[in-house]
């Protein structure tokens, strides 16, 4: 039986931040899957790092770009205008699912304006199935495309953003509506679970992000090299992070800062004084060699799903010290892999920073124990595998039993 060939849409993509569907993304081809990858919005060079990204990013569909030619939106609307029911049930969909007040109707209404776009795509490609990351605004781009064309769809939900304001994002419409959801930890499940219906509970299964551990090599992690990786924005808690630094012993310490965002400014004027280099985006090559001269991880976020930068560090062997949040405890384990500590402590952070810095044998253990937990239940050999079956199973009739496919 031939595999489904699947459509994988974002908002973005591919960009910096989020190679984990990019991986994902080949990993479902090398199993044999056709995937044609599919953006809202066209990525900005600043976000496109390395000769990988960028010949991703030449073959992704841009739904956006091809909004921009009248003739080619008129056409694809056109196409679904000649299905007068299911284009009209479409536009009701649009209309019912957007959020409160003028500005959410117009929203959903352009929405539908590429959704047509999108799904005129799809059928001209012969896709199988449509599967969406995020589940916000692009998500109800792939919801209406796939109420026009048809063709079945799916998302990923992460968090934790997203439940901040479900509602407005209507995940309950989405999860009843698509063929599955893939929630990347227990902890997304339950949340979504909190706001669908029962009866869809068992189309909620769980797939992990993953990575490659044969990618990151472990070094020997005896220094006081510190590294953090993420965005640099308010939710990721770095200020928490300078404050903690600045408790600790100076001798031979270094923090580097891998990523960007709105605050990088005032994060840099914050360290003033502190032996921190701000890096800016790195691709995922560079991310692995700078985790091989890494002796601690650090992510001290407010909010978070479960963080891929962890994975990549646990893999490098790297102990990592994190907060006790969401669904990090489903990957970290306190005092095995690393130390979880409450979010927004600086007084736990540098305390369980300065206890690992003076113990690189116990640090060696956790590194260790970290790469044995990702080998074993984030593993890009066997994530993307399950996903594969969830897409065959679904196309099949015959979908995957339990919420581990």
């Amino acid at each position: 039986m031939s595999l489904p060939k699947l459509a994988y849409l974002t908002g973005e993509y591919p960009r910096a931040s989020d190679t984990f569907i990019q991986r994902e993304i080949a990993a479902l081809r090398a199993l044999g899957h056709e995937v044609l990858s599919c953006s809202i919005r066209t990525t900005g060079a600043e976000h496109l790092v390395g000769p990988e990204q960028r010949a991703e990013h030449a073959r992704t569909f841009k739904v956006l770009d091809a909004c921009k030619s009248p003739l080619r939106l008129a056409r694809a609307h056109l196409r679904w205008m000649a299905r007068p029911g299911r284009y009209l049930r479409t536009l009701r969909l649009a209309w019912s699912t957007a959020p409160r007040g003028a500005r959410g109707r117009l929203y959903n209404l352009i929405y539908f304006a590429e959704a047509g776009v999108l799904a005129d795509e799809l059928a001209r490609q012969g896709v199988d199935h449509l599967h969406n990351h995020i589940a916000k605004a692009s998500c109800t781009v792939a919801m209406l495309a796939s109420e026009l064309s048809g063709i079945p769809y799916s998302f990923t939900i992460h968090g934790p953003d997203i439940f901040f304001e479900p509602h407005h994002w209507r995940i309950d419409a989405k999860a009843a509506r698509a063929r599955f959801v893939a929630c990347i930890s227990d902890f997304c499940r339950s949340q979504l679970m909190c706001f669908a219906e029962q009866r869809h509970w068992d189309r909620f299964h769980i797939v992990h992000c993953a990575v490659n551990p044969d990618r990151y090599a472990a070094a020997d992690h005896a220094g006081r090299h510190i590294v953090f990786v993420g965005r640099l924005a308010g939710v990721k808690g770095v200020p928490v992070l300078l404050e903690a630094l600045r408790a600790l012993d100076p001798d031979g310490l270094r923090l580097t800062v891998i990523g960007d965002g709105p605050d990088r400014a005032t994060l840099e004027a914050q360290a003033a004084g502190l032996p921190v280099d701000f890096l800016g985006y790195r691709s995922q090559s560079e991310v692995a060699e700078i985790l091989a001269t890494a002796d601690l991880f650090v992510l001290p976020s407010f909010a978070e799903g479960v963080p891929v930068v962890l994975m990549e560090a646990m893999a490098a062997q790297v102990p990592v010290v994190t907060t006790r949040i969401a669904g990090i405890p489903e990957l970290v384990e306190h005092d095995v892999s690393g130390l979880l500590v409450p979010p927004g402590h600086a007084t736990a952070l540098a305390e369980a920073l300065d206890a690992l810095l003076a113990d690189p044998e116990r640090r060696r253990r956790m590194g260790a124990a970290g790469r044995a937990k990702v080998q074993a239940d984030f593993n890009l050999s066997q994530e993307p595998a399950k996903l594969s079956a969830l897409f065959c199973g679904y196309h099949a009739g015959t979908p995957p039993r339990g919420t581990r496919p």
